[in-house]
């Protein structure tokens, strides 16, 4: 005869056990709702190619101080919707990378664009990728080829790195929390010699965004995977070294802390904050610690984390991001023309333009993208450089305490000002889109044209069953 259990429902101890199998069941339900897998592939260029970050640039890189990654980590729901993080250790990449990658993702994993999200570190001791950044450059025909050749790599790298997450998806928890660090500071508003007197009389000024979102996946009792960002540019090391920077650092550290994990950065709207003080390797290795520090804060606190139930949607977009007034032709090849080896890299590419398509477009295909993990989590990720005043008004119309905002996503075409930062001009509002070989500012639209479609979106996935 099977054994019977009659329950005294006043017995502490039947009250005990009824909690401790409710809870087990809860726990066991929620893991069963989600899959996750994770890898990593290392995408150090294995030739001394040109770096990027640096229009003072004058030679190829000299070594290496850390090795630089790409990483995937793909979710998936119990209905079987997947999205996939990719990661990687670069300044940026643009649309004639990111558009054959999608498309190889597509084809080989059934990945429609929406499912899919290129999160850049922006580090500034990696090397020159594809067309990204190009016209900073005036590197001889060797060194294009061997950019060129680094950037096919990419393309199979990525996707094969992806298609190793898909194998190792099994079922998974997932929660999340923000922790903060304050080693950002707004360059825009702090001159770099006065940070350290500023920070110590508590007088450094401008808007900051110091949350750092964390999400941990455990399988098996164990982490597996750690996602987090931080709003700030990976600007410390300024040689001749291949190097993650201090996001490069702070994977390091939580994945010695983790051995049996794989830590993903993404890099949120911190395109007008620096680290500071910068130009030392042990500045960026403090900076590494004290992120990883402030994630391990908030995965040592695992009862505080939420754990993610529910459904994961996805929204992708390209809207038509306005350009304000364009060049003419006889303007360009003026400045084609140019003894400012900027100007003449900035028309040189806006040239190429009318030599392909006989004109300049008024507006730029610009990425927008909107998931919801579960019930409350909204990740927002945006294209090109984003300055900081997107996040913080994005987490107020949404929501401060679930909403986390990357930048560096997709394509990094240009710096993205909000209509404050773009009125004020300077390097983000106006002077940097020659370095990306775009035909003018943005139109003072920009924020609003941005925000809408963010808000949009985050409706509908709310919206959604």
């Amino acid at each position: 005869m099977p054994t019977q259990i009659y329950w005294n429902r006043t017995h502490p101890l039947a009250v005990g056990l009824l909690v401790a199998i409710i809870t087990t069941s809860l726990v066991q339900s929620a893991t069963a709702n989600w899959k996750a897998g994770v890898a990593k592939v290392n995408i150090t260029p294995k030739k001394l190619i040109w770096m990027s970050g640096y229009g003072s640039r004058n030679r190829p890189a000299e070594g290496k101080l850390t090795d630089l990654w790409a990483k995937a980590l793909v979710l998936e729901d119990a209905t079987g919707e997947r999205c996939v993080f990719v990661t990687l250790d670069l300044i940026g990449i643009s649309r004639d990378l990111t558009v054959p990658i999608r498309n190889q993702l597509e084809q080989q994993y059934h990945l429609d664009p929406r499912q899919v999200v290129l999160l850049c570190s922006h580090t500034h001791t990696s090397p020159a990728v594809g067309e990204n950044l190009r016209a900073m450059f005036s590197f001889d025909d060797v060194q294009q080829k061997l950019v060129d050749q680094y950037a096919a790599t990419l393309q199979v790298e990525i996707p094969a790195v992806v298609g190793q997450a898909l194998k190792n998806l099994a079922s998974a928890e997932l929660s999340w929390d923000i922790g903060q660090a304050t080693f950002a500071v707004n360059r825009r508003n702090n001159r770099e010699a006065d940070v350290p007197d500023l920070r110590k009389n508590g007088l450094l000024k401008g808007p900051v965004d110091h949350d750092v979102p964390v999400l941990r996946v455990r399988q098996e009792g164990k982490t597996t995977a750690i996602l987090f960002g931080y709003a700030c540019h990976a600007t410390v090391l300024s040689f001749y070294q291949w190097s993650g920077d201090y996001p490069g650092f702070a994977q390091i550290e939580l994945e010695k802390s983790h051995p049996q994990a794989i830590a993903l950065f993404w890099a949120g709207c911190g395109a007008d904050q620096n680290p500071l003080p910068r130009r030392k390797v042990e500045l960026a290795q403090e900076y590494g610690s004290r992120l990883a520090a402030a994630v391990d804060k908030v995965l040592a606190n695992a009862d505080s984390m939420q754990r993610i139930e529910g459904s994961l949607q996805t929204e992708f977009q390209e809207i038509d991001l306005k350009f304000d007034k364009l060049p003419s032709r006889e303007e360009v090849e003026k400045l084609a023309k140019s003894t400012d080896k900027f100007e003449a890299g900035h028309g040189k590419q806006l040239m190429k333009q009318f030599e392909r398509d006989g004109k300049l477009s008024p507006t730029y295909p610009y990425p927008v993208q909107s998931w919801r993990l579960g019930k409350r989590l909204i990740f927002v990720t945006l294209g090109g450089e984003v300055v900081v005043d997107f996040s913080l008004r994005l987490k107020r119309e949404l929501a401060p305490e679930s909403t986390w905002v990357a930048g560096y996503a997709n394509d990094v075409m240009a710096y993205i000002p909000s209509r404050r930062v773009l009125l004020e001009g300077g390097y983000e509002g106006a002077s940097s889109m020659r370095y990306y070989g775009q035909p003018s500012k943005w139109a003072a639209s920009v924020e609003e044209d941005v925000v809408r479609t963010v808000v949009q979106q985050a409706q509908r996935l709310r919206q959604a069953n």
